[in-house]
């Protein structure tokens, strides 16, 4: 069965877009509460985690955090930092890794989640500050 594109849905893809920096679920509710105060926070999270589940967004988990939604549903990687909670995209190739993951151990690698923590340079910057 085909999944309606409701007008939240499209509202909460836009904002989505909108924020661009991999919000959390409740800035993302936040930002669309601004605008259109009768979309519950709960419709917010449950439009997400569909979008996430059919692909459409990406859902970036974070160890021991909020997970962060990405419009980009390409697949690529993600640095959180460990201060501010920030998170943005890594561009690495590691198409290599999976053909040596392969070869080495017979798996067919059917997916993989890969996140790097660390400070960001803002947060580095505050550090040197003090």
């Amino acid at each position: 069965m085909q999944e309606r594109n409701t007008l939240q849905k499209q509202i909460v893809q836009q904002k989505l877009a909108e924020l661009g920096d991999h919000p959390t679920a409740d800035e993302v509710a936040a930002r669309v509460q601004e605008e259109y105060p009768t979309i519950s926070r709960a419709t917010v999270y449950r439009v997400l985690n569909k979008l996430a589940d059919s692909g459409e967004a990406m859902r970036v988990r974070i160890n021991n955090g909020a997970d962060h939604f990405d419009h980009q549903n390409f697949p690529h990687y993600h640095v959180h930092c460990s201060i501010c909670g920030k998170v943005a995209d890594v561009e690495m190739p590691i198409e290599e890794m999976e053909k040596f993951l392969q070869d080495t151990s017979g798996y067919r690698i059917l997916g993989y989640t890969l996140q790097f923590d660390g400070i960001c340079p803002k947060c580095q910057k505050n550090q040197s500050k003090q």
